[in-house]
């Protein structure tokens, strides 16, 4: 039954769980809205038979249905409705949340190809390499303009927006290939700004991560003309060192949990950051970007607004790499600090 489905309203054939649970929410709000529409005409056909006028002197008769009726009617629709919510909702925040364990690859869209990047920094161009059977998040920006990263075997679809990043994530069942589009109408050439999803064993992600080609990699790259593949590079972390080391990062944040001018890195990544009104945020890569771009928006309690912006100082690449350098500290205590310059902290009524 449900592949029959879904072969009538041509969608292609899910590869991960959270693609046949959309689908099974698909299904139902399709059947239980057609069975709606046949009740609404079925109860017309017999009214119309029902009340039909019978002679030139005789009036319809004038219909009520009692209270109880209309209350039951309400009330199940109501609920049908609040079911249907209940269910997209709780599916929405699962496909908006990432699992904690999840292999991070960063994915830069640009007028027209996908650029993937792993954590070990090596990258290619039209196609990505994720393992099977493990949470692969991808976490998106753009260079240019609004693109959207869409995934159809896997129901996933998520704009890539210029000087912000947000994310996907999906779990691949199998090995296989399936096609990437821009679901964002960008430019003249938009129909042509896709790639190829490769899944792969663990093992040949492993050899992938360590700069091998495996065998199913090498037959999508044979084939697509426009795809490209790094032969490697060094850790993503290690190039978001250096790129923070570049643009004198460090003379404002610690790596060993000392408050600074500004807030340490250590620890940052994923803790929830207490701004000057009060509220909370995650510091995730969403965070850091805006942080990174917009210092101003956000000011952490405890620091005065000093960071300058680095909107066109920092590059797309270099701004993935300290957000990945960043995670890398997330929990790893034993990392050596990084030298900071003898400045005088600029703390504002102690750090939080």
């Amino acid at each position: 039954m449900y592949d029959l489905f879904r072969r009538l309203l041509f969608l292609p054939k899910p590869g991960s769980d959270v693609a046949r649970r959309v689908d099974h929410l698909h299904f139902f709000v399709i059947g239980v809205t057609f069975a709606g529409a046949f009740a609404v005409f079925a109860v017309a056909v017999y009214f119309i038979v029902r009340y039909r006028r019978r002679g030139p002197k005789q009036s319809t008769p004038r219909v009520v249905a009692p209270n109880s009726f209309e209350l039951l009617t309400g009330g199940l629709l109501l609920s049908l409705f609040i079911a249907w919510w209940v269910i997209g909702f709780r599916q929405y925040v699962d496909i908006q949340t990432p699992p904690k364990d999840s292999a991070a690859v960063y994915v830069t869209a640009k007028q027209w190809m996908w650029k993937f990047t792993s954590t070990t920094g090596r990258s290619s161009v039209g196609v990505v390499v994720i393992p099977a059977q493990q949470n692969v998040k991808f976490i998106l920006t753009s260079r240019d303009v609004v693109h959207s990263f869409y995934v159809p075997n896997f129901r996933i679809k998520q704009d890539a927006v210029p000087g912000r990043y947000t994310s996907a994530w999906l779990r691949a069942d199998h090995p296989g290939t399936y096609p990437v589009y821009c679901a964002e109408f960008c430019g003249l050439d938009h129909s042509r700004m896709w790639a190829t999803l490769v899944v792969v064993t663990k093992q040949q992600y492993g050899r992938w991560l360590r700069g091998e080609t495996p065998k199913p990699v090498a037959k999508v790259i044979e084939a697509a003309p426009g795809a490209k593949v790094s032969s490697g590079g060094s850790d993503l972390a290690e190039q978001g060192r250096k790129a923070a080391e570049k643009h004198a990062c460090f003379s404002c944040h610690t790596t060993d949990g000392q408050p600074h001018i500004g807030p340490t890195w250590q620890g940052l990544y994923g803790s929830m950051v207490t701004l000057k009104d009060g509220t909370q945020v995650r510091a995730d890569a969403a965070y850091l970007t805006e942080s990174m771009m917009d210092p101003q928006a956000k000011i952490v309690r405890g620091f005065k607004p000093v960071m300058p912006t680095f909107v066109g100082t920092l590059s797309q690449p270099d701004t993935a790499a300290i957000v990945e350098y960043i995670r890398s500290l997330r929990d790893d205590t034993k990392r050596p600090a990084v030298a900071l310059p003898e400045v005088a902290p600029v703390l504002d009524g102690g750090a939080p």
